[in-house]
């Protein structure tokens, strides 16, 4: 099993969300988190005073899926994702050790 982690625009939530349903997975997590990177946020003027935003809105998906279907849950995030300027985002793969669904007590892939 593994770990997908994607760092994301928040528009593209919905889209990301319609074409994992689409290849069969349901479950996931999703934060809203704030973030930074190539983008370095931007600058606004506020009352005659520019001031610097360096933090900027992302959503943070978590999703743990079979080793199988690792390449094609990551194909559909980059698909929904890309945009092709800077800010699309991330996605970080972590291998998972084990998953217990607390409810029945299935193990491994079951759990998932």
């Amino acid at each position: 099993m593994v770990k997908i982690e994607a760092v994301v625009r928040p528009g593209v939530l919905e889209d990301i969300k319609d074409g994992l349903s689409k290849y069969g997975i349901h479950g996931m997590t999703v934060a809203q988190v704030m973030g930074c990177g190539l983008q370095k946020g931007r600058k606004e003027v506020y009352r005659g005073t520019e001031y610097s935003i360096n933090l900027l809105p992302k959503v943070k998906i978590e999703i743990v899926a079979a080793d199988k279907d690792a390449d094609g849950v990551v194909e559909v995030i980059i698909k929904a994702a890309r945009t092709g300027e800077i800010g699309d985002g991330k996605i970080f793969i972590t291998k998972i050790e084990n998953a217990i669904r607390i409810r029945t007590g299935e193990k491994g892939d079951a759990a998932v």
